[in-house]
């Protein structure tokens, strides 16, 4: 059987295939607004002032400004170098974690360590306060450890009330004032930044 065909029911003869008119405003609103709202909106006292205000700030654009004599510089006078910076005000919080002692430290990690089944065997070289740091590393609930100073991180979950423990405080202020740098970045801060030598 042929395929059928279908005819169409209007006529297109003498027409073009694509007569679909354009909506075009012409930048021209075509919402008809009533009268009233329009004068309400021209009279406002709002717009009035709007349009007062800025044909003051037009007026005081227009302005020629004189120019003002410039101060004559005065001759610099030699000032003696501070080598010394004044100690920054400790907190409360630090001068409490400075107070805190070395078995409080070890107790608080001992009370970590009683809450696992199983001892971290990976760990046993390091010292207590190492162990610690690296615990509050891995500690979500603190923020992120990566490319932020232990130091930073632990007061800005002290300022965002996540009581982040003290004695991380107190082995970081411990470590700084003995002087050892490297204590200063997360151990995860480390690993994700080292670059690999090849051959």
């Amino acid at each position: 059987m042929p395929p059928t065909t279908r005819k169409s029911t209007g006529s297109t003869r003498g027409k073009p295939a694509n007569t679909q008119r354009k909506l075009s405003f012409n930048h021209r609103v075509t919402k008809s607004v009533p009268k009233s709202a329009k004068e309400s909106v021209t009279a406002s006292p709002l717009r009035k002032e709007l349009l007062r205000d800025k044909i003051s700030s037009d007026r005081e654009d227009a302005k020629v400004e004189e120019p003002t004599p410039e101060p004559t510089p005065e001759p610099l006078q030699e000032t003696p170098k501070r080598t010394e910076q004044p100690a920054a005000r400790k907190s409360d919080v630090e001068l409490k974690a400075e107070s805190l002692s070395d078995a409080a430290i070890t107790r608080y990690w001992r009370n970590l360590e009683s809450e696992r089944m199983a001892k971290r065997v990976h760990q046993e070289d390091l010292s207590v306060g190492e162990k610690l740091l690296r615990y509050f590393d891995v500690s979500s609930q603190y923020g992120p450890c990566i490319g932020m100073p232990r130091i930073k991180r632990w007061q800005r979950a002290q300022k965002l009330g996540l009581n982040p423990p003290i004695e991380v405080l107190a082995v970081l202020l411990k470590e700084e004032s003995k002087g050892n740098k490297g204590i200063e970045r997360a151990h995860m801060d480390e690993i994700m930044n080292a670059t690999v030598v090849g051959p």
